[in-house]
C-alpha cells in the first residue's frame, strides 16, 4: 500500500514537470520567434525634410475711399410731373378752419308816423325782428325759456333812442340784455313820436330762446 502511494506522488509530480516544461517551452519558443521577426525587417532610413520655400511678401493693401451717402430727398419735396411712388398713401388735406356766419343785420327804411301808443309799441317790436331776420324768431316761443330781459326805452321826439333802462335783468347772465339792448339802438328810430303825449317811452320783453334768438313779448300774441 506504501509503495503504491509512492508511486503516484512521483507519477504527479512527474505530469506537473512535465506541464512546466511545455509551458516554459512555449514562452521560450515565442519569445524566438519575436526576435527572428525582428532580425529579419530592414532597418528604418530616416527621410530628409525638405527646406520649405519662402513665403513671398504680401502687397500692401490699396486704401479704402469713403463712398459718400447720397443726401435723401425729402418726401415733400417733389418735382413737377413726378407721379408718387405706387403704393404711398397720399397725406390727407388739412381740413380748413370752420369759421361761424356773422348774422346778417338789415338797414331798414324810414318808418311811419305812429298815431298811437299802441302803434308805436307794434311798429317798435316789427322793426326789432325785421333788422334781425338771424337772431329773432316769429314762431310760438318755446315753454322754456333762455333768459327774458325787460327794458325801458325812452325816445326822442323824431323816435331816436334817448335813454335804455333795465328793468329785469336775467339769471343766466348779461349775454342776452346786451344783445337785446345793441338790437334796440340797431333798429331805431321808431317813428316820430312828437304828436303823442308823452311820456315817450317803450317797455319791451325780450324771449330768448336756447339759441339766444329773441322775440318781442309784443308779437308773441299767438
Amino acid at each position: 500500500m506504501h509503495c503504491i502511494d509512492v508511486r503516484l506522488a512521483l507519477a504527479l509530480a512527474l505530469a506537473l514537470a512535465l506541464a512546466f516544461a511545455l509551458a516554459l517551452a512555449r514562452r521560450v519558443s515565442g519569445l524566438a520567434v519575436l526576435v527572428l521577426v525582428a532580425c529579419a525587417a530592414p532597418p528604418l532610413v530616416p527621410v530628409p525634410a525638405s527646406p520649405l520655400a519662402p513665403l513671398a511678401p504680401l502687397a500692401p493693401l490699396a486704401p479704402a475711399h469713403a463712398v459718400p451717402a447720397a443726401p435723401a430727398t425729402p418726401t415733400s419735396a417733389r418735382l413737377p410731373g413726378n407721379a408718387a411712388p405706387a403704393g404711398a398713401a397720399a397725406a390727407p388735406a388739412a381740413a380748413a378752419p370752420v369759421q361761424a356766419r356773422e348774422p346778417r343785420y338789415v338797414q331798414l327804411a324810414a318808418p311811419a308816423t305812429p298815431r298811437s301808443a299802441q302803434e308805436l309799441r307794434q311798429q317798435f317790436a316789427k322793426r326789432l325782428v325785421a333788422a334781425h331776420p338771424d337772431t329773432s324768431y316769429s314762431s310760438r316761443a318755446p315753454d322754456r325759456l333762455l333768459a327774458i330781459p325787460v327794458l325801458e326805452i325812452a325816445l326822442n321826439a323824431d323816435g331816436s333812442v334817448r335813454k335804455i333802462d333795465v328793468l329785469r335783468k336775467p339769471s343766466t347772465g348779461d349775454e342776452a340784455t346786451v344783445l337785446a339792448i345793441a338790437a334796440i339802438r340797431r333798429a331805431a328810430p321808431y317813428g316820430d313820436v312828437s304828436r303823442l303825449p308823452k311820456p315817450w317811452k317803450v317797455i319791451e320783453t325780450f324771449l330768448f330762446d336756447d339759441d339766444l334768438r329773441f322775440k318781442p313779448r309784443t308779437l308773441d300774441t299767438d
